[in-house]
């Protein structure tokens, strides 16, 4: 049975980069959080760098950057969906 991959939540402010990409394997892109314990290409651990998306795309092979613009979609569906659910009410 397959393991679901656990990550540190690392928030990133207005302009600053919020992809990172695993140094080890140069094969790996998470928007705004790192797998713990480690890389799930290589296994590196502590070796992630913050990009731009167009910083990626100016040296990154096809597939990273593949990685790194559906990690950029995928947090921008997770947010939105957060953003649209109401907040829960308690019942006294």
């Amino acid at each position: 049975m397959a393991s679901k991959q656990a990550f540190w939540n690392v928030p990133a402010k207005d302009g600053e980069p919020d992809l990172w990409v695993c140094m080890s394997c140069l094969n790996e892109a998470f928007c705004r959080k790192v797998p713990m314990p480690a890389c799930p290409s290589c296994q590196g651990v502590s070796t992630y760098e913050a990009f731009t998306l167009a910083a990626v795309q100016d040296w990154g092979t096809e597939e990273l950057i593949a990685k790194a613009v559906a990690a950029q979609r995928d947090e921008a569906t997770h947010s939105a969906a957060a953003a649209a659910t109401p907040p829960m009410e308690s019942v006294q």
